[in-house]
């Protein structure tokens, strides 16, 4: 009886423990929460590896459209920036993991690191629309992307190719924009 006791005290259900906040953990997560990051990245991951399996030739080495950075916007605006980041880094790790290589995931880190940043910032400042902060980060993950290349070949020429990657980071972002907008009406 007594062990039956101890036993009964030490076992609590879900709703009666208190959500654990460590300093690593600002604020809890709900499994709601949790389980939409979860789908979310793996939509990001299905997206990029539609666009590995049938890379989309423009005529210009590198550009694709960046169907995963619909997710990351999607997030950015659905659930917060913290999400966004969660989902952007799982899906840049497991992309490279699954189908890529080291290179390719320092590319990707860079260019979505700096991109979520920038699109942060600009999305808290409330006077840019969606579209354009996906356009600016469109434009910075090319950006950033560029000089990771020009720091491993530690060539400055590779600048130059950076006018065309402008123009495919805005148009880019332009239509990631767009269909970020089409969803999320849905999703209100």
């Amino acid at each position: 009886m007594n062990d039956s006791r101890i036993r009964d005290n030490n076992t609590k259900t879900a709703e009666n423990q208190a959500p654990v906040q460590t300093a690593q953990t600002a604020a809890p997560v709900s499994t709601k929460a949790l389980t939409t990051c979860a789908l979310l990245t793996a939509l990001a991951l299905v997206f990029s590896y539609i666009e590995f399996l049938l890379p989309l030739n423009f005529g210009i080495p590198g550009v694709k459209l960046g169907l995963a950075n619909i997710v990351v916007v999607l997030a950015l605006y659905w659930l917060g920036p913290r999400y966004g980041l969660y989902i952007n880094i799982a899906r840049i790790c497991l992309s490279a993991l699954l189908f890529g290589s080291l290179f390719s995931a320092l590319y990707a880190l860079a260019g979505g690191l700096v991109s979520l940043a920038v699109m942060i910032l600009l999305k808290r400042t409330d006077k840019f629309s969606l579209t354009a902060v996906s356009a600016a980060g469109g434009v910075l993950h090319n950006l950033a992307q560029i000089c990771v290349a020009a720091a491993i070949t530690r060539t400055a020429g590779i600048f130059g190719y950076f006018p065309v990657l402008l123009l495919a980071g805005l148009a880019t972002g332009i239509f990631n924009g767009i269909v970020c907008i089409l969803v999320l009406r849905k999703l209100r």
